[in-house]
């Protein structure tokens, strides 16, 4: 089992429409930690820490997006595994 950490960036309408909510879930069903947050230039941007395949799948599941979004690209990068988070939280700042 291989454990990974991946920083993702999502831009299209992905602010005012839920999507950090939508992040969230998903990140809990996958059973992953991190954080999700809105950015200034108006994507969304996110960190998922868990098994690989968990965060391929909710990367992939991250492109259908809330009801009133629309996701032009995801930008992922991969980073090493910390295992210092605990839980998923949605950041407001």
């Amino acid at each position: 089992m291989q454990f990974a950490r991946a920083n993702i960036c999502v831009s299209g309408r992905v602010q005012g429409v839920y999507y950090r909510a939508f992040a969230r879930d998903i990140a809990q069903y996958n059973g992953l930690k991190g954080w999700v947050r809105n950015l200034p230039d108006g994507r969304v941007e996110a960190l998922f820490e868990g098994r690989k395949e968990e965060i391929e799948l909710a990367i992939n599941q991250c492109y259908s997006g809330p009801p009133g979004a629309r996701v032009d690209n995801i930008d992922v990068r991969w980073e090493e595994y910390k295992g210092d988070l605990s839980g998923f939280e949605i950041r407001y700042y």
